[in-house]
């Protein structure tokens, strides 16, 4: 070789080992725990038990309910869209069709139609990447194909309005979960955030949980009472699953699952979906928060005009800034659930796109695979992982459809109404 053609070659692959070198530099090597996550997130489908998209949808101001201007194949002003989804490997998901109870227009039925009208709509609208799931079988066919499988869950059981034919119409539209009160306490049914009337559930209560393990609907205990979640227990023939909690023990918030309740989960077979709710898992942030809804509750009492009412709620917010939660605490609440109920009854459950404030670390639904990496630096298992990401949520499915597949020969679809039942016990 001429010798300044050697010249040149030495230089050539001398400045490309200093680049490559300084590439590297600059891009540190990916966590390992992380890389864990990713790879285990491709083999079983990470289950989000409770998203409020639909909400988030309704409530839009540019235009409201308009599914095709809320654009998920663009960055969103939200939490969630396609690709922050695939970023976050979600495998399936609970959209969650809620309905405040506090609506006194037209009744809660019509809401409750159109925010699973919502739902299917976005369900349908981008059919390479979401699809319709009604079944354990759905997920896993889905997630092998690639497509997020798409449930939806009931938020409030003052949608049925009483009625055992409204929650099985609901059930055919593709409602695979209730929640049995949001934060108002319904006729049969105590609420956490509510008085309470009826030292758990009433007949008509009980009556409601057993048809809805007779149809396969997953019985949902957040937003309950502690009496609730207790009476529910004792009357359930499937798994119970809690779509969007955290543990009593570490924050004291009302809307939180005491002990007492996660140690009877491993007898139902339950599982609690762990939510990032700042205030559910934060003391701190708790504290405001029981402090705001005390401090609301006085202004409405008081205040007549709805806009010296905002003002004053704004006021107050800006005195008292919530201190922020973190992803550790989080995580937390995740290890206190193994811990009092057992690995095989935790699970995620998000609430994005239902809160205003997120924990630092969990800012939006591509950072799930941080949490099960921060999971996987204090020691959990691939096994105990693929377990809280959805095993757990799939046994539980499988383990309601037999339950309703059994009861649906024993027993035909309820006709008793909230005024037969009213007063019995």
């Amino acid at each position: 070789m001429p010798r300044d053609a050697g010249r040149l070659l030495f230089l050539v692959t001398f400045h490309f080992s200093l680049f490559t070198q300084l590439l590297s530099a600059q891009s540190p090597p990916e966590d390992p725990a992380l890389a864990r996550v990713r790879k285990l997130l491709r083999s079983v489908p990470l289950i989000d038990g409770h998203n409020d998209l639909p909400w988030r949808i309704r409530a839009e101001a540019t235009p409201p309910r308009d599914v095709a201007a809320y654009d998920l194949r663009q960055h969103t002003s939200g939490h969630t869209d396609l690709a922050r989804l695939a970023q976050g490997q979600v495998g399936a998901q609970f959209w969650s069709v809620y309905v405040p109870g506090e609506i006194r227009d037209s009744g809660f039925a019509r809401v409750q139609l159109e925010q699973i009208d919502i739902a299917r709509q976005v369900i349908a609208r981008y059919p390479d990447r979401l699809a319709l799931a009604l079944s354990a079988a759905d997920i896993e066919r889905e997630f092998k194909r690639g497509r997020i499988a798409s449930l939806i869950g009931m938020e409030g059981g003052h949608a049925i309005e009483n009625s055992l034919g409204a929650l099985r119409m609901y059930y055919d539209l593709g409602a695979r979960y209730l929640t049995l009160t949001h934060n108002v306490t319904t006729d049969w049914a105590d609420a956490a955030l509510d008085s309470a009337r009826h030292a758990g559930l009433t007949p008509f209560g009980r009556e409601v949980v057993r048809e809805m393990n007779r149809l396969g609907m997953l019985v949902d205990l957040s937003h309950v009472s502690p009496a609730t979640m207790s009476a529910a227990l004792d009357v359930a023939e499937a798994p119970v699953i809690f779509s969007h909690s955290a543990a009593r023990a570490l924050v004291d918030h009302p809307r939180n699952v005491p002990d007492s309740i996660l140690q009877r989960l491993p007898a139902n077979g339950g599982i609690v979906m762990v939510t990032f709710v700042p205030a559910f898992v934060s003391a701190g942030a708790a504290v405001i928060d029981l402090r705001r809804m005390a401090y609301t509750a006085e202004v409405q009492r008081t205040v007549a005009d709805t806009g010296d009412r905002r003002r004053a709620l704004e006021a107050w917010d800006a005195a008292n800034p919530e201190p922020r939660a973190t992803l550790a605490q989080v995580a937390d609440h995740v290890e206190h659930v193994r811990r009092i109920a057992g690995v095989e009854h935790v699970g995620i459950g998000s609430d994005f796109d239902g809160i205003e404030r997120v924990p630092v670390g969990l800012e939006d639904v591509s950072h799930f695979p941080d949490l099960f990496a921060e999971l996987a630096r204090r020691g959990w298992t691939d096994d105990d992982l693929r377990k809280l990401a959805g095993r757990n949520l799939l046994r539980v499915l499988r383990q309601t459809e037999a339950t309703a597949a059994r009861l649906q020969r024993e027993r035909s679809p309820s006709s008793k109404s909230i005024d037969q039942v009213r007063g019995k016990r």
